[in-house]
């Protein structure tokens, strides 16, 4: 079997089937993939969609667990994977019809362990401070031809602006395995330290100027929503982010790695706690915990933001906001302004 898809399934009833036709409109026999539908839990009538499409496709496969989170979603997937090959693509999200083909001769013609490719993003709904917190949307590119250069992780990363999310590469399973990494079980985050840790220990990635994915910012996700308990764990969740990033780095400068590496993944360490910082502004967290917090950072040295601005973040909005944020006074300042306004407008929109 060439290749395995694995779909995290939670309360998606309004998605699931464009998502499932998408992937089921390819160029692939259905001998040559699965795709592996894990049922996360989901107590809308997501899990009937899934089992209907399962009774009238054969290499369709449902896995019912109670719910863990979308990390513990995809690690059971990939457990239950026989493809050469692994993709991993959200159940809001969908494909290019007939794509699927060329992305897997790529990797069988070049052996490789990871293939990049082009992903283009919409959204039905998007508030104006939705989008300035969002990482500004991007076409990844690498040299001039159809399919880049050949080269390990840590020189892929070292040129490229990479993207965080799983969904825009493919990987070989077995390359995979053997690097035993998980996908982080206990927070949102999960993909984006799963992404930098596989892509470290790959010898073989190319890029492929392929536009296959589509991505939706949907309403109530897990980044977009803004009900105060899940606010406050997307902030926390990002501080995580910014810590698990440290050994990372550790290791990276023990081991005399490419300094354009090194810089790249400093900034995106600092980057979450660039949209953390002005996610706590509209919060509902406490200022003693914002001054925790921010210590916090300081201690593992991901604040101030001396590595943000830089080849990734560059724009007059990053420019202006992180010099904003970068003096913990004036922070402090700037949050107990508008802070209660925030406060204050949730208490008043808050149904008795």
């Amino acid at each position: 079997m060439k290749l395995s898809i694995i779909i995290p399934v939670y309360n998606v009833e309004k998605y699931i089937a464009q998502c499932i036709d998408s992937v089921l409109d390819q160029d692939l026999v259905p001998e040559d993939y699965e795709i592996i539908l894990v049922n996360d839990g989901s107590t809308d009538k997501s899990a009937e969609i899934a089992h209907n499409y399962a009774t009238n496709h054969s290499n369709i496969i449902v896995i019912d667990k109670a719910n863990g989170g979308v990390g513990s979603a995809r690690n059971c997937g990939l457990d239950n994977a026989h493809g050469k090959y692994v993709y991993f693509i959200d159940s809001d999200d969908y494909l290019v019809s007939n794509s699927l083909k060329k992305l897997i001769d790529t990797c069988e013609e070049n052996t490789l362990d990871i293939v990049t490719f082009l992903s283009s993003s919409f959204s039905t709904s998007m508030s104006k401070f939705e989008a300035l917190i969002k990482t500004r949307e991007f076409k990844v590119a690498y040299g001039n031809d159809e399919l880049s250069p050949i080269v390990s992780g840590e020189e892929y990363l070292a040129n490229v602006n990479y993207r965080g999310e799983i969904w825009w590469f493919v990987t070989n399973r077995e390359f995979l395995l053997s690097t035993k990494i998980r996908f982080i079980e206990t927070g949102w985050m999960e993909d984006a330290i799963f992404t930098l840790q596989l892509f470290l220990e790959a010898r073989r990635m190319a890029h492929l100027k392929f536009d296959i994915h589509r991505h939706r910012f949907a309403p109530g996700t897990a980044m977009s929503s803004k009900e105060p308990k899940h606010y406050l764990k997307v902030i926390r969740d990002l501080h995580n982010a910014a810590i698990v990033h440290v050994p990372i780095i550790n290791k990276l400068e023990k081991n005399n790695a490419h300094q354009d590496t090194i810089i790249r993944i400093k900034a995106r360490q600092q980057s979450f706690v660039f949209f953390s910082m002005l996610r706590m502004i509209g919060s509902t967290m406490s200022l003693s915990e914002v001054k925790e917090r921010i210590d916090e950072m300081i201690l593992i040295k991901a604040y101030p933001l001396t590595s943000f601005i830089g080849k990734d973040y560059h724009g007059i909005p990053y420019q202006t906001l992180s010099k904003l944020l970068n003096s913990r006074s004036r922070f402090y300042f700037i949050f107990k302004i508008l802070n209660p306004i925030y406060k204050l407008r949730y208490r008043i929109s808050k149904p008795v």
